[in-house]
């Protein structure tokens, strides 16, 4: 890589990139946490039974969502356009992680908003990397 080539991309570019990837690390931490058992039990009634009650196949969904994310975030500083299609894999993935969440009668409503909140910043890591290879930052 030039400098040339480096000078011409936003700074913005490598502030979002930077905060996609630690938005995602978190992700993958709350991932990790909850795959602690002792973590989890110490977690309110309301919380653990979520946890608990998870088919296998929304834990994956949650796994390909925050993992997906962190390696999106971690393609977009190095400036590849793969970015784009690791960032649709983790929208489809926090897509699924939701159903089960959504199929409770008494769910936690903050495990509906973070849910929410990965959706939402999924999609527009999607538009920003789409973007950013329109305009050659990343490819």
């Amino acid at each position: 890589m030039n400098d040339e080539k480096i000078a011409s991309v936003h700074w913005s570019y490598w502030v979002i990139g930077a905060v996609a990837l630690i938005f995602n690390i978190m992700g993958c931490i709350n991932f990790m946490s909850q795959m602690n058992a002792e973590g989890v039990s110490a977690l309110p009634e309301q919380y653990r039974a979520m946890i608990e009650a998870r088919p296998a196949w929304a834990t994956l969904a949650f796994a390909i969502a925050v993992f997906g994310g962190a390696l999106g975030g971690l393609f977009l500083l190095l400036r590849k356009s793969a970015a784009f299609y690791v960032f649709v894999a983790s929208l489809l993935g926090a897509i699924a992680a939701q159903i089960p969440v959504l199929g409770m009668v008494d769910f936690p409503v903050e495990a509906l908003i973070g849910g929410l909140m990965q959706i939402v910043v999924t999609v527009f890591l999607i538009w920003y990397s789409k973007g950013a290879e329109r305009k050659g930052w990343n490819g």
